[in-house]
C-alpha cells in the first residue's frame, strides 16, 4: 500500500503544476491579446497626409493603400480573437488541470494561428523595410524620409505582433509541457 500512496502522490503533484502552467497560460493569452490587438490597432489608423505646392493636391498614406497592411491589420484582428475565445479553454484548464484533448486542440489551433500571424508580421516587416530603405534596382524610392509619422507608427506596430509570434511560440511548448 505504500508504494501505491507514494503513486497517488505523484499524481497529485502533476495537477498542480499543470494548475501552474495553465495559469502562466492564461496570462500569456492575455499578454499576446494585448500585443495583437494593439498591432491591429495602430497599423489601421496609420496615416499621414503631406502637403504639396498646389493648395488642392495633397498626398496621403494610409494602411489601406498596401494590401499587405490590409492582411496585416486583418490577420492580427483574427488572431486577437481567436485569443480572447482561447481564454475560455484556458480557465478551463486551471480549473480541470488533467484536461488533455482540449490542450491538443489548443496545441493544434496555437500553431495555426501562430504561422497565420508569422505570415502577416513578415509581410508588413518586407513593406516597411523598402520603406525605410528603398530598392534602388527596382527604382522604388524610400518613403520615410517624407512620412515619418505613418513608417513609425507602422514600424511600432511590427513590434506587438512579433511580439504575438514569441508568446505563441511559447504557449506551444508550454502546452506540450503540460500534457
Amino acid at each position: 500500500m505504500g508504494g501505491s500512496e507514494a503513486g497517488d502522490d505523484s499524481k497529485d503533484s502533476k495537477p498542480k503544476g499543470n494548475r501552474g502552467i495553465s495559469f502562466l497560460d492564461f496570462i500569456m493569452r492575455i499578454v499576446a491579446i494585448l500585443g495583437t490587438l494593439g498591432s491591429a490597432i495602430a497599423m489601421g489608423t496609420t496615416n499621414e497626409t503631406l502637403p504639396s505646392f498646389e493648395q488642392f493636391i495633397r498626398f496621403k498614406a494610409e494602411y489601406k493603400d498596401l494590401p499587405t497592411f490590409t492582411f496585416f491589420v486583418v490577420a492580427n484582428g483574427i488572431v486577437s480573437a481567436y485569443l480572447a475565445v482561447s481564454l475560455v479553454l484556458s480557465i478551463l484548464h486551471i480549473v480541470m488541470s488533467g484536461a488533455r484533448i482540449t490542450r491538443v486542440v489548443l496545441i493544434f489551433f496555437d500553431t495555426v494561428m501562430m504561422a497565420f500571424l508569422t505570415s502577416g508580421a513578415s509581410a508588413a516587416a518586407a513593406i516597411v523595410y523598402l520603406a525605410h530603405k528603398g530598392n534602388a534596382r527596382a527604382n522604388w524610392i524610400a518613403i520615410c524620409q517624407h512620412y515619418n509619422s505613418f513608417c513609425d507608427r507602422a514600424s511600432g506596430s511590427l513590434v506587438g505582433s512579433f511580439i504575438g509570434v514569441l508568446v505563441f511560440l511559447l504557449l506551444i511548448i508550454l502546452s506540450a509541457l503540460a500534457l
